[in-house]
């Protein structure tokens, strides 16, 4: 054992073991903030894609919709068939896009595994150290 060890009195052993573990613990915390930011990121992208399906999902009922139903009044359907057959288009088109977003949510784990493990060895060499 090293000499220097040995001379330090319980309280000095015990005065770097917390200074040590409020290093680690901060040390711990940040690893997790990183960790569940990089989650959170991959998760935001998907709400992104919910957001983004459903936005063009309401601008293109506004814009296409009305120009296509006059399209088709024109080529002989009747007005609320024509408004129908649009409508039904533009909102599986937007439907397909919100399950796009919300697959990728649902694929997302945001439990920071990285940070458990590494507090899992902390504990474990905190327990050594006290022995």
């Amino acid at each position: 054992m090293d000499q220097r060890t040995e001379e330090r009195s319980i309280g000095q052993l015990f005065s770097d073991l917390s200074r040590q573990m409020s290093t680690l613990v901060r040390q711990e915390i940040a690893l997790a903030r990183a960790e569940v930011t990089t989650r959170a990121q991959s998760a935001g992208r998907g709400a992104a894609m919910v957001g983004a399906g459903g936005a063009l999902a309401y601008a293109g009922a506004l814009a296409i919709v009305a120009a296509i139903v006059l399209l088709l009044i024109q080529a002989g359907l009747d007005p609320w068939l024509a408004a129908l057959l649009v409508g039904i288009v533009v909102a599986v088109v937007g439907g397909l896009l919100v399950m796009s977003g919300r697959q990728t949510i649902a694929k997302t784990d945001l439990t920071p595994h990285k940070t458990i493990e590494t507090i899992r060895d902390d504990t474990e060499w905190a327990k050594e150290q006290v022995k």
